[in-house]
């Protein structure tokens, strides 16, 4: 088996940066659904 290329540094930044974005994507949608059912409880 070859050894896979090792990276580097600049495209471990990118790729963590590009992967911190998509979290925090997925943070805010589960944020905003966990607020709307806080919402609809309280009325």
């Amino acid at each position: 088996m070859r050894k896979p290329r090792k990276r580097s540094f600049a495209e471990l930044v990118l790729e963590n940066k590009s992967q911190l974005l998509k979290d925090r994507a997925a943070m805010e949608k589960i944020e905003q659904r966990l607020e709307q059912k806080r919402l609809g409880k309280a009325e």
